[in-house]
This record gives C-alpha cells, structure tokens and sequence, in this order.
C-alpha cells in the first residue's frame, strides 16, 4: 500500500452551519501538506444501509419511489437510514422488513461504500440477504412484526430477476449509485460461489 501521508490534511477548526433532522453542515477550516489553509465544505449523515434481497428463485426485491432532489421515480434497492445506536445489520433488517415485509434470516455484507466522499462522510453498508421470510406461506418472526412503513414513505415493492436487474443498471434505467453497486457486487458474489 503507498504511503498516503503526503496527502493528509489536518484540522484548524470547524462550524456547524445547518442542524437538520437527516444532515448536518459543518465548514472546516484545513490545512494542507504544504501549509496552505483551504475550506471544506461536509455534510454529516448518520448511515445508512442498503440490501440485496435475494428470493429463493433469484430475483431481486426492489422498491420504486419518488426521489424529490431528483425529480423523478427511482427503482432502487430497499435502505434506510441509521437510528442513533443502531448496527448496521439490525438497521438492514429493518428496513427490508418496513419496505418490503420480508424479514431476512441470512444476511451478508456486501460492502461499504461512501456516497460522495468530496464533502460527505456519509458510509452507506450494503448487505446481501437471502431465506427470507413473509413471502407466500411464511409469516414474518412475531419479534418483527411491528416494522412498518416509515409515514412519510411512497414506495411500491417489487421482484425482478437478478440478470433483469444488472441490465436495468446497465442501460441507466436504475440510476442511484448503492443499487447499481449492490447488484453488480451480488452478481459477482453469487457467480464466484457457482
């Protein structure tokens, strides 16, 4: 691995500029390597995590939603955001059992990924989940049978098979980041243990 101390940047002093319920924003104040001082700009996100829930038939559970700063429907892999204290598996559970109604009795990590590293700290973990449980003749664990839908989610659930989902993020038809990711790692997971 090189030697990436030529890179770091060391804190001077930091503002927080905007408090909100899902970010925050802070300024920094750096300085660089050779003495320079620079500003950057962060948002601050708690986490989030994303899933690959694959069916016992090898599809691929999705939901389509409205992503406002996007304007426009979005078909993406179920996720949510981190609650205070929570891990990242318990999050993923979750979420899959809010948005989908399916409870995952295995789950992996796939990886983590940071969104947007130039000025966010956000990680998003992306799991991949299989035996499911709440599809067709098997109910969800009683334990997790009070998960619901966020109130101010509109998300439709949907199964596709996973070649149909690589060729929707391959011909730009999925178009967020963590479900193209996600897909293409489960692919290449799944095709290394065949």
């Amino acid at each position: 691995m090189p030697d990436d101390s030529r890179f770091q940047e060391t804190l001077i002093d930091t503002a927080r500029h905007f408090a909100g319920r899902l970010i925050n924003l802070r300024v920094d104040t750096v300085r660089l390597p050779d003495g320079r001082e620079a500003r950057r700009e962060v948002v601050e996100h708690p986490g989030a995590v994303a899933l690959v829930a694959l069916t016992a038939d090898g599809c691929v559970l999705l939901v389509r939603q409205w992503r406002h700063p996007a304007g426009r429907v979005s078909i993406e892999l179920p996720a949510g955001t981190l609650e205070p204290g929570e891990s990242a598996e318990l999050c993923a559970r979750r979420e899959l059992v809010e948005e989908t109604g399916v409870y995952p009795n295995r789950i992996e990590k796939l990886i983590d990924i940071y969104v947007s590293p130039g000025y966010s700290d956000e990680v998003i973990h992306i799991f991949l989940a299989s035996e499911l449980q709440g599809q067709g003749e098997s109910p969800l664990p009683q334990a997790v049978a009070d998960w619901v839908q966020d109130a101010d989610e509109n998300i439709q659930a949907m199964t596709v098979p996973l070649p149909e989902a690589v060729r929707l993020c391959l011909d730009g038809q999925i178009c967020d980041a963590k479900t193209i990711t996600g897909i293409l790692l489960a692919r290449e997971r799944l095709e290394g243990d065949a």
